[in-house]
């Protein structure tokens, strides 16, 4: 989709207004009208939204205290699909699939490894990263630990920024052991908590909710093979051509000739998200050598010659300004 395509359910954006009014202030009035009889809000006007909402609080941690007033309705379809899943593993698959219902913010990805899991986020957001960041994290400890009736127990949150705030404040908000300078952006929990029950699960009011998230995906153009491949390459990117294939199940070549038929190529579309993950990985804290890692390169100099072409300029450089 297009940059100047992407864009956010208005009901999350309603969340930022209703938020703002429960700390005593008001957004301006002109963006409150661009809301009005909107199907979906531009990720443009989301970006001033945030910077409007993050002004007027005054409160560095505006972001985690938006993400603790998120409610299931302000996620649409998709967090009333969630919540009516059998279990927390199959509503953090749905979210994986289903989260650019909410908005084009940023990807997830659910992991697992030596008995520990996590639900990853990648953010793709150029204003209030680190506030954003904070505000989706919060939302999935306070709404997961809701659906399943208090029952789940994290085991901590990491970012990838500095804390924002003492971490005794952060202590008072949120009852959860916090990560910064972290390597994701992502809440980790035990494996076996996948199958905790969700207090809300309703199979038949679930299936009705999937066809209207699949018809929501569908107008925004998120069933195309092009946005397969680069959900893969976000949750994966040192994954090759063959690599991404296979798990859609075709071979390299099958998958070149499909993109070209939307008029794309593997490597140019890899490549256009490997920078833009570069990019954004540099407004944190990891250093060049740890984001050249997880992107995939061999070494931290053929990551430095990549962005050069890239920007123009060296990661360093790029960082600096």
């Amino acid at each position: 989709m297009p940059s100047d395509q992407h864009s956010v359910t208005p009901l999350y954006a309603q969340a930022l207004l209703q938020s703002a009014e429960r700390h005593g202030v008001a957004l301006p009035a002109h963006l409150q009208q661009l809301l009005q009889a909107r199907e979906r809000i531009p990720l443009a006007v989301q970006d001033e939204l945030w910077e409007s909402y993050c002004s007027l609080l005054q409160d560095p941690l505006a972001g985690l205290l938006l993400g603790l007033d998120i409610q299931i309705g302000h996620l649409d379809s998709a967090g009333m699909l969630l919540v009516t899943c059998d279990t927390l593993g199959e509503a953090l698959e749905e979210l994986v699939e289903y989260a650019p219902v909410i908005g084009d913010g940023g990807d997830f990805s659910l992991q697992q490894e030596a008995g520990l899991a996590w639900i990853d986020y990648q953010p793709h957001l150029s204003v209030r990263q680190a506030e954003r960041v904070e505000a989706v994290l919060a939302s999935q400890l306070n709404l997961t630990r809701w659906s399943t009736g208090g029952r789940f127990k994290p085991t901590s949150i990491s970012c990838t920024h500095a804390p924002l705030a003492g971490l005794t404040r952060y202590q008072q908000l949120i009852d959860c052991e916090l990560h910064f300078n972290a390597s994701h952006n992502c809440l980790s929990f035990s494996a076996e908590q996948l199958a905790l029950p969700l207090i809300q699960a309703n199979s038949a009011l679930r299936e009705h909710l999937r066809q209207l998230a699949d018809q929501t995906l569908a107008a925004l153009g998120q069933h195309s093979l092009s946005a397969e491949v680069q959900a893969l390459v976000r949750s994966q990117p040192r994954w090759g051509k063959d690599r991404i294939a296979e798990q859609l199940g075709l071979s390299g070549r099958h998958l070149n000739r499909k993109l070209a038929e939307e008029g794309l190529s593997f490597k140019v579309l890899r490549e256009t998200l490997l920078q833009e993950m570069a990019c954004n990985a540099l407004h944190g804290r990891q250093s060049v050598a740890q984001i050249a890692e997880h992107l995939g390169f061999s070494d931290e100099n053929a990551f430095v010659r990549a962005f050069r072409r890239w920007q123009g300029i060296t990661p360093a450089r790029y960082r600096q300004s």
